[in-house]
């Protein structure tokens, strides 16, 4: 991997309209939720720094640590790379990120890229999750002009890797919520609930969710 140069100032949010950036995470929490993509950008100084995020904020610099030590066989390779916490962005999808991990190898006579997003989930990877992480590999190709078909997710409890195509589909849906969420900020208009009213129970924001609790 290479162009740090190109790299540097990626997850710069400042800017005028027209070179504004959508953060990668965020189509995980648009699919999770809309409303919560909406509140953080349109009213940005209340979200609350919880548990649960400090927690994932250690339990990935653990995971670091330890990756080191381990070989790539959880990722189905002999050999590669490691990059840790790579700034990411697309001009054509107008996204910015940074990639936990990726892993540049050159088996099977090809040289491809495989990014690694670490989640504290104890659950079986859901479409937000890998959502983001299509967004990732897209944004990965147009840098580095790689191959990256295929990604994984890492279950930091279970200490289990799931690789996750990323297809056509999955692709074309990633590219869907990024222009979904791009339209919503624009016309600042509040989005309807996750018809899934068990997420509202723990969710940061569910005090100015009146019409779902």
């Amino acid at each position: 991997m290479s162009k740090p140069d190109r790299a540097a100032a990626v997850l710069d949010m400042g800017g005028t309209e027209d070179d504004w950036k959508i953060r990668v995470t965020d189509l995980k929490q648009y699919a999770f939720c809309p409303r919560v993509v909406y509140y953080m950008y349109c009213l940005p100084n209340l979200r609350p720094t919880t548990y649960k995020m400090e927690a994932g904020i250690a339990a990935q610099e653990r995971v670091t640590e330890l990756e080191e030590r381990r070989s790539l066989h959880a990722y189905g390779l002999q050999e590669g790379e490691r990059r840790y916490y790579v700034p990411v962005y697309s001009v054509t999808l107008g996204c910015v990120g940074q990639v936990d991990m990726v892993i540049e190898t050159h088996e099977g006579g090809e040289r491809r890229l495989v990014p690694v997003d670490f989640k504290l989930s104890r659950r079986e990877p859901g479409r937000h999750f890998q959502l983001q992480l299509a967004c990732y590999g897209m944004m990965l190709e147009e840098m580095y002009e790689l191959p990256v078909p295929e990604g994984f997710l890492y279950f930091i409890p279970a200490r289990r890797a799931e690789k996750i195509a990323l297809t056509k589909r999955l692709r074309r849906d990633a590219r869907a919520y990024v222009e979904a969420i791009r339209a919503m900020l624009q016309t600042q208009r509040m989005p309807p609930p996750t018809p899934r009213r068990a997420r509202c129970v723990n969710c940061e924001y569910r005090r100015f969710c009146n019409d779902v609790l």
